[in-house]
């Protein structure tokens, strides 16, 4: 269990994030199309698995369009942006905001925020999923891992793009 904090109050998490070195547990999320979809629909590819409670609060959006834009010009990697929002939620922020073939994906119908150690336990985002970043290789190993620490701030994007 992870020990954050929102807004300076101590939240956790059910577990901790896959460590460097392991390979990451396939999943099954939901995309915009309402199609189920997992690592191997991204095989060959290094990802970025950018995690975070909902695309409707300002860091979420910050997050989603940060790691669009820096990874919008790399062939062999995709940004994964996952959050318990239902895929109605994601495609119409993302089509409000005009970014295009961003990769949203719904984890409100698996166990993911489980198996990945990421589902918050008690505070008001209680079932959500925290901010987390994970970068895997075209294989599914891990080879950045960040839980932030304060849900409020931004990850480091820099070491996670450092990472590929």
């Amino acid at each position: 269990m992870a020990q954050i904090t929102l807004k300076g109050n101590a939240i956790h998490t059910v577990g901790d994030l896959p460590a460097v070195g392991a390979t990451a547990p396939d999943f099954t999320l939901v995309d915009q199309a309402l199609a189920e979809v997992g690592l191997g629909a991204f095989a060959g590819k290094k990802k970025v698995l950018n995690i975070y409670p909902s695309i409707d609060t300002p860091v979420c959006a910050l997050s989603l369009k940060a790691f669009h834009k820096q990874l919008g010009n790399h062939d062999n990697v995709v940004a994964l942006n996952i959050s318990a929002d239902l895929p109605f939620a994601s495609k119409r922020f993302c089509g409000a905001e005009g970014v295009e073939n961003a990769h949203t994906l719904s984890s409100f119908r698996s166990t993911f925020a489980d198996d990945y150690g990421v589902r918050v336990t008690d505070g008001p985002l209680a079932g959500l999923c925290s901010r987390c970043v994970l970068v895997l290789d075209e294989n599914n190993k891990v080879l950045y891992s960040e839980q932030v620490p304060e849900i409020a701030q931004e990850p480091n994007y820099d070491a996670a793009i450092a990472a590929l």
